[in-house]
């Protein structure tokens, strides 16, 4: 089991940093179109989200790839990471983007079903489920 979580860890590693480089380079405004409306206050500000979660995306893949003794630390920021650019994968939904492949409403909605996934792997491959019920226990006990 050790080994099969180390895999996930490198394969979400691995994703996250090419992600967040595209983010900067070949998919730049396919990630703008993926901005919720509501965040969409200029063209500058639109693509400083995208260019930020980039920035952010790196760091995370890297954190994933590197970052061993961190691991439930960085797994945890992770799957937070995916919960609040699920938005983004919402709005594509729901405005029919064509994006990165998905260029039908079956197959963004699949995408919608996919991010649980992904937040589960974040958390279960690094321990971060421990880290985060530990860190609410502390919380609790003030």
């Amino acid at each position: 089991m050790k080994y099969i979580k180390l895999c996930f860890r490198l394969l979400l590693g691995l994703f996250m940093t090419y992600a967040g480089i595209s983010h900067l380079t070949i998919a730049r405004q396919e990630f703008v179109a993926q901005v919720p409306t509501w965040l969409q206050f200029s063209p500058g500000f639109t693509d400083f989200v995208v260019l930020a979660s980039g920035v952010v995306e790196i760091a995370l893949g890297l954190g994933m790839l590197f970052l061993w003794k961190k691991k439930a630390l960085v797994g945890a920021l992770l799957a937070l990471f995916y919960v609040l650019i699920f938005p983004g994968n919402i709005n594509q939904y729901v405005n029919h983007i064509d994006a990165f492949g998905l260029n039908t409403d079956q197959a963004r909605l699949i995408r919608l079903f996919f991010q649980p996934v992904l937040i589960f792997l974040a958390l279960w491959s690094t321990g971060g489920w421990k880290y985060c019920k530990k860190l609410c226990n502390s919380c609790r006990k003030g």
